[in-house]
C-alpha cells in the first residue's frame, strides 16, 4: 500500500511537470525544551524541567501549499491552493476539513487528494 508520503512525492512531481505552480511541503512539529540538555553515554538525552512546545503552522493546515501564476486583465498574480494529501483509506480530521472550507470560503483553490488526478482537478478548479 502506497503512503501518504509517495502520493504527496508523486503528486509534486506532477506539479512540476504539468508547470501548475511551485509547491511547497508544509510542516508542523512538536519537540521539547527545558532548562538543561545532558548527553548521556548511552547516546540519549536528559532534559531537566522539560516542557513541548509545538512549531510550524496551525492545526488543520494542509500537506501542501501551491502558488500558481494567475492571469487576471492582463496581469499576473500569484494564487494559493491547498491541498490535503490522504492515501485511499486515510481521513482527515475536523481541523482540515475546517481548514479547506476556510481557504474555499476566501477563493482559494482547496480540497483532499488521494491521488495526481485528483490533486490536478484541484488545481485546475
Amino acid at each position: 500500500m502506497m503512503r501518504e508520503a509517495d502520493i504527496q512525492n508523486q503528486i509534486r512531481l506532477a506539479i512540476s511537470q504539468h508547470n501548475l505552480g511551485v509547491s511547497f511541503r508544509t510542516n508542523v512539529g512538536q519537540a521539547w525544551q527545558g532548562d538543561e540538555v545532558i548527553k548521556n553515554p548511552d547516546g540519549s538525552i536528559t532534559i531537566k524541567n522539560p516542557r513541548p512546545f509545538k512549531t510550524g503552522l496551525p492545526p488543520g493546515f494542509s500537506d501542501l501549499l501551491v502558488i500558481s501564476p494567475l492571469s487576471i486583465a492582463g496581469l499576473t498574480i500569484a494564487q494559493a491552493s491547498f491541498i490535503e494529501v490522504k492515501t485511499p483509506k486515510g481521513r482527515p480530521t475536523e481541523d482540515q476539513l475546517n481548514f479547506i472550507e476556510q481557504m474555499q470560503r476566501l477563493g482559494a483553490k482547496a480540497g483532499v487528494a488521494r491521488s495526481v488526478d485528483q490533486a490536478i482537478q484541484i488545481l485546475r478548479g
